[in-house]
């Protein structure tokens, strides 16, 4: 069976040309009441993967540079994207940052969510941590990502950031902080 091709959908904030893609479940725009259009028909979601230092505080996130050609594209995130109808959004998470950083599931434990939630549409950013003693390598993997990358915490903010995790980034912090 031959699963059709499009161009990636369109981004609403640019025309820069947009890399083929397979179409998956999930897969589509959703008008919401907040004025915007989302990704995910069924919703979406990231994973926000942090390292912690000797002192038991978390040192570094992986983020994802994201293409130039998806919405906000050159902006910093969370590897992630549309949840399939048929997985919850952990399962969508993990998916979504092995097929676009190489994050091995094993080398992972959820800590945590935090659920950005607009009625017809959710964001669930999943927080999770690397298995002590594991070495998670993980890199870009798909035309989704420029790059993949740990950066220290303190430089988070001083990276160009997807205007939603922007905006989300001191809650998100402030909960690897509880689960210490």
């Amino acid at each position: 069976m031959t699963i059709p091709t499009e161009p990636t959908p369109p981004s609403p904030t640019t025309d820069a040309p947009r890399a083929p893609r397979h179409l998956q479940p999930g897969d589509g725009w959703v008008e919401c009441t907040c004025g915007r259009r989302h990704w995910g028909l069924a919703g979406a979601a990231g994973l926000l993967v942090a390292r912690r230092g000797e002192d038991g505080r978390v040192s570094h996130v992986l983020l994802q540079h994201r293409a130039t050609w998806s919405d906000q594209g050159g902006t910093w995130g969370v590897p992630g994207g549309a949840i399939h109808p048929d997985e919850t959004p952990e399962q969508g998470a993990l998916r979504e940052a092995h097929e676009e950083a190489g994050v091995d599931p094993a080398l992972v434990t959820i800590v945590g969510d935090r659920v950005l939630d607009h009625g017809p549409w959710r964001y669930t950013t999943v927080l999770a941590e690397v298995v002590p003693g594991a070495h998670l390598e993980a890199r870009a993997t798909d035309a989704e990502s420029l790059e993949i990358a740990w950066v220290a915490v303190e430089d988070v903010t001083s990276l160009p950031l997807l205007d939603a995790f922007r905006d989300a980034w001191p809650e998100l912090v402030g909960r690897f902080a509880e689960v210490a």
